[in-house]
């Protein structure tokens, strides 16, 4: 069953309907598996698509899916058991699906205890990958709720969420900081106004994240907000992991000297705990050669696809990037992930290439005295920017064309174009880079230019001089969404903010 999107808006209120009239997952008797937090998709591809939920005791997980709303012709699948091992998370990677199609699934829990004792089924949806060229249409943005901003109900909650549901995209991408780890909520905050910010507060919020149930309850946390779930309901997700899912500008070697908040002053430890409740809280695919890889392709059609990548994982320290000679001490993807990148662009066959970056290339990023990304300053090449400038210089001789970054770390919008006429290194084609953040999290920037790969600012909204850490309140979250057309496959990229206005518009025309 084709559906088209206006199609698909009357589809989704006949699901919704459904949905409603089962049962609220909060309400029900304890003698049901109860399904708290909701449902997921993500790295959804052509027939493929994986859905996650979490239960509340041993459980074994079932997935029902269909084309169409009313579940006809269903088809049943049995998925994995729910056991602490995981914290009763689970998911399932459908198959065998049509390509190009609405799938409506629906997940329940069967007791491991009793298999007659089964929950009340919690609803989803997502779009498969095209087969053939069509109109695409879907969303980035990062940094869920940071620096001190959490869930306030009294203004509905993390309400940007909301606003991107109402698109309808086919799915979105998560550019880092699905949580703050290290990042604790009280309970009021005054703000500047003389107002109140009340957040509500967890245990897990409590404190920073340390221990692996910490860091769990980090996710759950997010997860209670009723637009974050929602919107994971509806849209698939496509997740990339930054520093505050550990530890703010945490690298592998790091060791905790002087913050007196960890008792754990391993980040290599805090980081592997932090991992492994990503891996459970997320719906991605694992790598069957490593179980923890983070960085993978997303093909989505013969339009597009999606390169995602992890500067976090192999970095070397953070220092002042000064390095003149690339080596192990200025890795920031690795050797063998950016391997993996230059082989996967050049035999991309796809129209469009998205890169995206947990974060920006020419944006200054520092760490105290050192610095955080690749950019260090106006200059020729040194540091991390070896890898950068190696990357670059390979996609222009290997003639790969219609690369475009997308990214958010900085905590607000902007567009950049990277001119090798305007750059001390020139040996690239010029590109395009984007950046859309924060969803729920503080307002800060804008961050200084560093004219090593030639960025043109073409736009940029952030806080005014003088203020930073500005509440969700303010109105300053901000995403960004990308229209490919199935026809001529032009990419137009838009920046908006929470109320979903778009404040720019970028029209790019692929390059054939």
């Amino acid at each position: 069953m084709s559906v088209n999107r206006r199609d698909f808006l009357k589809l989704s209120t006949v699901a919704s309907a459904a949905a409603v009239s089962s049962p609220s997952v909060f309400a029900i008797g304890s003698d049901r598996p109860l399904i708290p937090y909701g449902v997921q998709s993500g790295d959804i591809m052509n027939g493929r698509g994986v859905v996650w939920s979490r239960t509340n005791r041993p459980a074994r997980m079932i997935v029902e899916w269909s084309t169409t709303p009313k579940f006809e012709q269903v088809k049943r699948v049995m998925g994995p058991a729910a056991l602490p091992e995981n914290d009763f998370t689970t998911t399932v990677d459908l198959q065998n699906l049509p390509a190009g199609q609405h799938i409506f699934y629906r997940v329940s829990y069967q007791d491991l205890a009793g298999a007659k004792n089964e929950s009340y089924p919690v609803l989803g949806h997502f779009k498969t990958a095209p087969s053939a060229k069509q109109d695409i249409r879907f969303q980035w943005s990062g940094d869920t709720v940071g620096q001190g901003w959490g869930i306030n109900e009294e203004i509905g909650g993390m309400k940007i969420y909301h606003t991107m549901a109402e698109s309808r995209p086919d799915f979105f991408i998560h550019s880092g900081d699905n949580i703050y780890a290290d990042g604790p909520l009280k309970n009021e905050v005054k703000l500047a106004d003389g107002s109140i910010w009340k957040n509500i507060t967890t245990e897990a919020k409590s404190k920073v994240a340390e221990s692996l149930d910490e860091y769990r309850g980090n996710y759950v946390y997010n997860l209670m907000d009723k637009n974050v779930r929602r919107f994971n309901s509806e849209v698939p997700i496509i997740s990339q992991w930054d520093d505050h899912e550990t530890i703010n500008n945490w690298y592998p070697n790091e060791v905790l000297e002087n913050d007196d908040r960890y008792k754990v002053k391993s980040v290599a430890l805090l980081s592997a705990r932090s991992k492994k409740a990503f891996m459970e809280y997320m719906p991605m695919r694992l790598s069957a050669d490593e179980k923890e890889r983070i960085y993978r392709k997303i093909p989505y059609g013969p339009s597009l696809d999606v390169f995602v990548i992890d500067m976090r994982t192999y970095r070397g320290d953070n220092s002042a990037n000064r390095q003149a000679q690339p080596s192990d001490a200025t890795a920031y993807m690795g050797r063998e992930q950016i391997a993996w990148l230059k082989q996967g662009l050049k035999d991309s066959k796809a129209t469009w290439k998205v890169i995206a970056s947990d974060m920006p290339i020419g944006l200054m990023v520092k760490d105290g005295d050192n610095f955080e990304n690749s950019s260090n300053g106006d200059g020729p090449v040194l540091g991390r920017e070896h890898e950068i400038a190696d990357l670059l210089r390979f996609i222009k001789q290997s003639n790969i064309n219609n690369t475009v970054w997308l990214t958010a770390d900085v905590h607000y919008t902007a567009a950049h174009y990277y001119n090798p006429d305007k750059a001390q290194f020139q040996d690239f084609n010029g590109f395009w880079e984007f950046v859309s953040g924060p969803l729920n999290a503080g307002t800060f920037g804008p961050n200084a230019l560093d004219n090593t790969f030639g960025p043109e600012l073409k736009y940029v909204k952030a806080p005014k001089e003088g203020e930073s850490n500005l509440p969700p309140s303010a109105g300053m979250q901000f995403y960004g969404e990308v229209a490919i057309d199935g026809r001529t496959e032009g990419m137009t990229v838009m920046l908006k903010d929470m109320y979903g206005r778009t404040l720019y518009t970028q029209n790019l025309d692929p390059v054939v």
